[in-house]
């Protein structure tokens, strides 16, 4: 569904990503890993189509910064960006119009009722705390139903509620059919549903494990590769 391919991206002299190619496939969880720096969010907008960048990209076949691959493409970004004077039912009324959805109500209801924001769906994106700003960020995402969802750092500032929801929310997917690329530094959190896992380490891709091809845990596997010379 995703497929990356030698994708590098600099800032200025910096290379941010070099030469990374991954695949992410339809009912799979593909989870992304690596130290603060790594380019783990750069490589993220950059298949989200946020980012110039060197390589190709494509969901589902088609460019990824193609209107074909942004309607299959679902984003929930590390730090939610709402519209300060926009309610929050608003931000969904404005997905589905960007979206073009018909009868699309019933399942904004039903997500905000999931992620308790039913409650608050006529405060503005400014009163909102980041936890509930990113449980609004998720709604909209999934709000068009998308083929293929990347969510950045997802339980970063959730209640203990929250994370659980997401933590459902990610194996529905899955069982869906969804493909699933995530990005988090709460390892133990995706040990249960991973099935593919690229540990970044300075730009590069250091590892591409699959579950069931190693002995051990993923935390082991992560710990074991990104020290690797700094207790050298």
């Amino acid at each position: 569904m995703i497929i990356a391919e030698n994708v590098s991206k600099r800032y200025g002299k910096f290379l941010a990503n070099d030469n990374i190619s991954l695949t992410v496939k339809p009912g799979e969880l593909t989870v992304l890993l690596g130290p603060n720096g790594a380019g783990k969010s750069t490589l993220i907008k950059s298949i989200c189509g946020l980012l110039r960048y060197q390589g190709r990209i494509t969901v589902d076949g088609f460019d990824n910064r193609s209107t074909e691959a942004k309607r299959l493409l679902g984003y929930v970004p590390e730090v939610p960006v709402l519209y300060p004077m926009l309610t929050v039912y608003e931000h969904l009324e404005f997905i589905a119009k960007a979206y073009r959805l018909e009868a699309w109500q019933g399942y904004a209801n039903e997500l905000l009722k999931r992620f308790e924001l039913d409650d608050k769906t006529q405060k503005l994106g400014k009163e909102l705390s980041k936890g509930m700003q990113q449980k609004v960020s998720v709604c909209c995402a999934l709000l068009p139903k998308p083929k293929a969802v990347i969510l950045d750092e997802p339980l970063v500032g959730l209640d203990p509620h929250g994370i659980r929801e997401i933590k459902v929310v990610i194996a529905d997917l899955k069982q869906s059919g969804c493909a699933l690329l995530i990005s988090t530094h709460m390892i133990e959190s995706m040990e249960e549903n991973w099935d593919t896992t690229y540990i970044l380490k300075d730009g590069k891709t250091a590892a591409a494990v699959k579950r069931g091809e190693f002995d051990g845990s993923l935390e082991d596997t992560y710990f074991a590769i990104t020290e690797e010379g700094a207790a050298q």
